[in-house]
């Protein structure tokens, strides 16, 4: 067993039934805003399954500090790295 670096902070993306449908935009935002910012190797982008939260698709989820946002745009994503992730 071999332990890995972890990264400071990683955003999962809801990639069930619903959110799929919306969340493509959104975690492409994401990529490309860590890797302009030059925070690519701090921050991990990933999927999730759902969450049973459909009702607000597309979710996003930001640990390690449990902030949970729904119904997320491309719009949003400048906005919420400048928030919560620098």
């Amino acid at each position: 067993m071999k332990r890995i670096e972890a990264p400071e902070k990683i955003v999962f993306i809801c990639d069930g039934k619903k959110c799929g449908k919306y969340s493509k935009e959104v975690r492409k935002g994401f990529k490309a805003a860590a890797k302009e910012t030059g925070m690519k190797n701090v921050i991990e982008i990933a999927r999730m399954d759902c969450t049973d939260n459909c009702k607000h698709a597309p979710v996003i989820t930001i640990q390690p500090d449990n902030v949970w946002m729904g119904e997320v745009s491309g719009d949003d994503v400048r906005d919420i790295f400048s928030r919560y992730i620098l």
